[in-house]
Order: C-alpha cells, then structure tokens, then sequence
C-alpha cells in the first residue's frame, strides 16, 4: 500500500468512526453543537377513531454515515391502554401526513418508498405486516382524505407538458421562469382500480377538508401555483364532489389557513388575516354554508385579544377548541360560537405545541417546554389531565441547562414588550456576561418559552458556554393581537428594531450584560436585523451573523418569490413609488461606516431572500467596512439548511464566530479558522 492510499484509508476509519451512531455522545454534561444530532423529536400525531391508538412520526436525526440529506421521520404507535409504544416503520424513511383508515384498523401516510414512483399514499394494518400502498397516482399525491373505504379524495400535480418533458430527456436544462408550473388539481380516486376522476380545471388547490356527509370539500383555491399565490390569494371555495363545480362561498382578504367542518356540516371555521394587511393568519372565523354573509360581517373570535389563533378543532356543533400563541406562551381555550368570552382550557406556562388533534374529549398534541423538546402529549377535557407519555432523549436528564424565562420590559414609548431570555450556565449575579440577541424571522412570527435549541437557534448551546440569549417578540411579531403586528406595517427596522435596543439596553442597565460584548443573529428577517445591527447600528454591536438574510431591500424586492406579500404585509407601496425610503431601510446603505465582524451564510438556491443579498452585504462590507467579514455559500440549499452536514456547519461555525469577538478568554486573530472544528477528529 502506498502512503497515499495508507493516509486515504486512515482517514476513511477515522470518518466512520466519528460518524458512527452515537459517536456525539460524551461525557460532559452540558449541551454541545454534536449533541443536536443525538436528539430526537416526535413531529406528528393521529388518534385512531376508537381512540385506542395513537399513531406518531419520530423525527431522527441522520446519521452521518449515510450521504449528506435531511433527517429521518419514522413510524410508531403508542397504546393508550398499556402505554406501550411499538416500532411500525423505522430505518431510512420519511413518513408524513399520518391519519387512519375510517374502520380505524390500518394507519395512513404520504411517503416515497421506491417501490411506486413519487410519494403515494400507504396504509400498513394493525395487525402487522408492510405497508401496502392505497394510490399508485402518475404524480406525486400532494395531499389525502378518505372518502370511504374505498375512495379518497387527492391533490396531485397535473400532467407535465409533452414538450416540457421531450426537451429534458435531449438534454435541455432549460427553465421558462415561472411559466412551467402545473395546477395542483383535486381528484377522487378509487383505491381498488387505481382510477381516478379529475375535479377541478384551471385552478390550483392548495388545500381542503371534506364535509362530513363527503359531499362537499371546502376548498383553498388560488389561480395558479405559484409562492405568491399560496400566501396571498387563497379563497374559500367549494368542490361538488360529485359534479366537480367549483363555487367561491368566501372572499377573503389576504392571507388563509386552515379550515374546519362542524359535526353536522352546517358551519366552516377557519383561520385566516383579519385584513389584507394583516401578516398573521391569527384570527378565527365561523360562516354558514351556505352563507349570504361578507367577510366583514363574520365575526373574529381573536378580535380585542392580544393573542394569535395557531389551530383549531369543533368540541361539538356550537364550541369550538383553539390555540393560541399568547406573549411567549400556548394556551388552548374553549369558545362557544354564541357566546362572547373564551374559556381557558390549558393555561399559559404548562407546555408549548404548534397544533393538536382532537377527538371525542381528547387532545392529542407534541409538546415541549424549555427543559425538553418535543413528545407526544395528551390532555382530557373532562379531567384536566395534562400528560407526557414518550421520553425520546432520557440522556438529557444528565444535561445541566441554564435557567429560561419570561422576560418583560418596556421600549422607549413605554409599551411592553415580551421575548425570551435565556441565562448562562452557573449564572453568577455579581458578573456581566456576553450576550447573543436571537432574532426569529419573519417578523411574522414568535419565539415561545419553550425547547430553544436548534441548528438556527444557539438556546442551551450558547448558555453551557457562558452566554446569555435575548429573544425578544419585537412589535410586527404575533402573539398579540393584530394592532402589535399591524406596528411594523410600512417600518421595517423603525419601531420593531428599536424595541430590540430597548430590550438589550434593558439587560445592559440590569448589569447581566457587557455592553462591549452583544452580538445579534437571526437567519431571514432576522439576518436582516443582524445585517442591520452590523451597519447602521455598527457601534453597538461586537459580532453579527446574517442568515438567508436582506441586504438591499431594492434589489431584494425585485428578485423575491413573495413579492406580492412583501408589498401587500409589509411595505404597503412599491419601490419606485419611494425608492429612497426602501434604500434608507437597507444595510448596504451604511456598510461603509461598519466596525462589526460580520458572518454571512446563505443558501445558494435561496428563491425566497436571493443569494444576491448575501453577495451585496459581503462585497459592500469587504471593500467600504471596517471589519472582518466571511461568506459562506450552502450549495444545495433554500432559505436554510435541510441537509445535516450544512446544519452542523452552521451551528458549529456562527457558535465559533460568538465566541471569537464576544468571549474574552479567546484570542483575537483577524477570524476564526475557515474552517471549524466540527468535533469529529
């Protein structure tokens, strides 16, 4: 063997090694970058009709032995009356979309499993055996619902135009940019015959939920497939299931989300903006079907209250169940569709989830709390009873985290406002300690007081290595009511960042943080923030990490996928009708003055926040500013990272950059290493 090959094959045992299950297990007992790829997370539920059964998706974190992609979900049941939970898919899959059959004796799911091409939809029955699939559809089977046992009802791409698909197999790779979408088409298919009839023509449906007779499907329907589309120009329709016609019975503004049948197919809830402005689908609405209301006439359940409805479900034909984002907490309340006031059912401060499953009294959730991500969760309406019945990640009782909590303050105007702080581990009240300012996206968004780690989110990362993480829900974001969202309309980075200065000069005043060593980060509209704090806001801040995030807001609403909800949500007018006021609103502008190391991280297929942005920001701070500054381009990647390697990239190297201008034990090169050290050697 030749040195060459002698090192390639030393190198080969040392990677499979550190890549080997468990190989980020160690023995220290505080969270590090490596352990994020040890946990594991329940992503989905589905109670079976009977309620015996409920059905989860476990979301696995990829092994680095396998080639480089996103994580795994796999299959599991958990039954109620023994607590036993029992393996149904696992290894390399990805399960999605979990129901059951009607009988409740098989559990459903989307997956592309080889045997059939694209995802089809697979049923695999109690009593054991393979997954055996219900469709064998040309595309792809977008989404499901049964009709019987022996039809669903699918969303699936139309045919791709023959000459589309002639000059592929030539070798074309060409693109008509945005002229080759396919609608997405609501067919009835047969599961025995394999047949299926087409509903709906030249409309894209982006989504629906059966009445419960089947005879009607409420529709989400927009005119084309397109980004813009699905975020702006959904109505409420409905889809004769049996003629295929297709009437529009809501014209609502804006932004729409899901929807929901009463028991008796009388009413329609759904969630949706209150206005075409409103950035949040946060407020709830009931019609009759049929109705001869407007918009405007229906009543918001989410009206006065500074909150913002995340999901719901009918109790019976006259209560509805919701959830809501409230300040940094979830709660579930009781409405009666008669009646004025709410009743709260789940209490803020018990547990964070995103949505819940209810059937016959019981609520069926994931859920997670600052001390531990996500597991299935039940809660009784009749007992109260709130219950954790999985423990995916008992290694973390041997993890020592630093403390969480609500954190309120007032900004400058004397308005309140609510985040998330985080302190360091083994926090000692007589030391100031660095800081890294967390800025979630959107803005249209909230940071709750729950499981705050992840490969975009530093939480107990940060804290085991002395820092205290500020994550504040800035005016623009939900959780409040419309009016604190409505706060940032046509002010990007005016009030709404302000109140993040307030919030750091609060923690600055309080004597926990070091002015000289505060740093902001945040991927999206967060990495706009932390370009922002970089720039025009250069002289507070020792270190900025920008994320899929804007430099040039020109540019940037010139070659985004959104720019119709960028207009309608947050601007309000059009570049050329201001163009200084949209330039006065971007980093670029004040590069030059910049004295704030900067890292900028984007991926390189970003349709959303165009890599463009990236580029401007590092070229702009690398000829005009004052600092160090690095790009990092994600070959492969969107508006952030799927693959695992990408992820591990990220948390390790924005983690190195912190440490490298804000931790006073670490040297002071002009950067850290280009190249991490991801702890695998």
């Amino acid at each position: 063997m030749t040195k060459k090959h002698s090192w390639i094959a030393v190198f080969s045992m040392l990677w499979l090694l550190a890549f080997a299950p468990g190989s980020f297990a160690n023995n220290d007992d505080v969270l590090t970058p490596q352990n994020l790829f040890d946990l594991e997370t329940v992503a989905e539920v589905a109670i079976s009709p009977d309620k015996s059964h409920i059905a989860f998706t476990l979301h696995v974190p990829r092994p680095f032995t396998h080639s480089a992609g996103p994580d795994y979900r796999e299959l599991y049941l958990y039954e109620v009356a023994t607590g036993d939970i029992i393996p149904f898919m696992t290894g390399n899959r990805s399960i999605f979309n979990i129901g059951w059959t009607p009988a409740g004796d098989a559990v459903t799911f989307r997956a592309n499993l080889d045997e059939i091409p694209g995802v089809q939809v697979y049923a695999m029955s109690l009593r054991g055996g393979e997954a055996y699939p219900l469709t064998e559809h040309t595309a792809s089977v977008l989404a499901y619902e049964f009709i019987n046992e022996e039809n669903l009802a699918i969303v699936s791409l139309g045919p791709q135009d023959p000459m589309q698909s002639e000059l592929r197999r030539q070798g074309f790779e060409i693109e008509v940019y945005e002229e080759e979408w396919r609608h997405r088409n609501l067919y009835k298919y047969e599961i025995g015959t394999h047949q299926t009839t087409q509903l709906t023509e030249g409309v894209t449906v982006f989504d629906f939920t059966l009445s419960p007779d089947k005879k009607y499907a409420a529709a989400a329907i927009a005119p084309r497939n397109l980004v813009d589309d699905s975020y702006m120009f959904k109505r409420i329709h409905l889809v004769d299931m049996e003629t295929g016609e297709v009437t529009k019975i809501m014209d609502n503004p804006g932004k729409l989300a899901n929807m929901a049948w009463s028991p008796d197919g009388s009413r329609l809830a759904f969630r949706a903006a209150s206005k075409l402005e409103d950035s949040v689908e946060g407020s709830l609405f009931v019609m009759d079907v049929p109705t001869d209301k407007e918009f405007e006439d229906l009543r918001n359940y989410a009206e006065g209250m500074e909150l913002s409805v995340i999901d719901f479900a009918w109790e019976d034909n006259n209560t509805l169940l919701y959830a809501a984002e409230e300040s940094v907490d979830i709660t579930l309340s009781r409405q009666k569709i008669d009646e004025e006031d709410r009743t709260l059912v789940i209490e803020p401060e018990r547990v964070v989830f995103n949505g819940f499953q209810f059937h016959d009294g019981l609520v069926v959730f994931t859920g997670n709390t600052w001390e531990h991500p996500n597991e299935l969760y039940t809660f009784n309406l009749e007992t109260e009873l709130l219950q954790r019945h999985t423990d995916h990640n008992p290694w973390l009782e041997n993890i020592r985290l630093g403390q969480q909590r609500k954190m309120v303050y007032n900004a400058r105007d004397d308005k309140e406002i609510h985040g998330v702080l985080l302190y360091p581990l083994d926090y000692d009240e007589t030391q100031s300690y660095p800081l890294i300012t967390y800025i979630h996206g959107g803005p249209e968004a909230a940071v709750q007081n729950g499981w705050s780690t992840f490969y975009s989110i530093w939480g107990q990362i940060a804290a085991a290595r002395g820092y205290f993480v500020f994550m504040p829900n800035y005016r623009a974001s939900s959780g409040r009511g419309v009016d604190f969202t409505m706060a940032g309309y046509g002010d990007l980075v005016g009030t709404e960042y302000e109140d993040v200065l307030d919030g750091i000069d609060h923690l600055i005043d309080k004597g926990y943080v070091d002015r000289e060593r505060v740093g902001m980060g945040g991927g999206s509209y967060g990495g706009y923030f932390s370009a922002w704090s970089a720039t025009k806001y250069t002289d507070r801040f020792a270190a900025s990490v920008v994320f899929v995030g804007i430099s040039n807001q020109i540019s940037k609403r010139n070659t985004t996928d959104i720019p119709w909800e960028d207009y309608y949500v947050h601007w309000g007018y059009w570049t050329h009708e201001d163009w200084q006021d949209v330039y006065d609103r971007s980093p670029v502008k004040y590069a030059h003055q910049s004295l704030t190391p900067t890292l900028v991280l984007h991926g390189a297929d970003d349709p959303r926040v165009h890599p463009g942005q990236g580029l401007e920001l590092y070229r702009t701070l690398k000829l005009h500013g004052n600092a160090p500054v690095r790009l990092i381009w994600y070959e492969g990647e969107g508006h952030g990272n799927r693959k695992n390697v990408h992820r591990l990239d990220y948390i390790v190297r924005t983690m190195e950059w912190f440490d490298h201008y804000l931790r006073l034990d670490k040297p002071r090169d002009e950067k850290p290493d280009k190249y991490p050290d991801y702890g695998f050697w």
